[in-house]
């Protein structure tokens, strides 16, 4: 849940930079167990790049579009 709301407020604050987010991914997908807080991963992304992330995906950690 607290990932959530970071995230909301990071999205806020993008917005308000006139930074669309176009694809997210919100969870506990790269953990370790003396980490502390989160981690926040941006990248500007093109049409070929939003492609590929919309690929299918049958990994042990994330699945989707199968």
């Amino acid at each position: 849940m607290e990932l959530y709301l970071v995230y909301a407020e990071l999205e806020r604050i993008l917005q308000g930079m006139g930074i669309r987010v176009a694809r997210r991914l919100v969870g506990n997908h790269i953990t370790s167990l003396e980490m502390a807080g989160c981690s926040i991963t941006l990248l500007k992304s093109d049409d070929e790049m939003r492609a590929l992330w919309d690929d299918p995906v049958l990994t042990a950690g994330l699945r989707w579009g199968i």
